[in-house]
């Protein structure tokens, strides 16, 4: 059972942005879907490794990111029509900038207590 050309072009026009890329330039929507996985589970272990993740023992770490997987599932399924992935990259953007004022913000301070 095929889509009709009209079909295609509303479902694409109601995509978020970086999936209607996505699906646009891979070769065939499995290979697509398979890469919009990928992005969503990339980039929420980024956010979690910047803003949550803490010091666990392997087997813990394992866990969590297999639960995080199984999470992701469900994101990308919200990922086709709601702009999941670019939240994602929000988040990750901002919490790197926290982090890095915050390395320069200790950097400072251990230098001022030095002098």
């Amino acid at each position: 059972m095929s889509a009709s050309v009209g079909d295609t072009e509303f479902v694409f026009e109601k995509m978020s942005g970086i999936a209607r890329f996505i699906y646009e330039v891979m070769p065939s929507y499995t290979v697509a879907g398979y890469v919009l996985f990928a992005l969503v589970f990339l980039m929420s272990a980024i956010v979690y490794k910047l803003g949550f993740a803490r010091k666990l023992k392997p087997l813990q770490t394992l866990v969590i990111y297999i639960f995080l997987f199984i999470g992701c599932l469900i994101l990308t399924f919200l990922g086709f029509f709601l702009p999941i992935v670019e939240g994602l990259i929000v988040a990750a953007l901002i919490l790197i900038i926290y982090r890095v004022r915050r390395m320069n913000e200790y950097k400072e301070q251990k230098e001022d207590s030095i002098i």
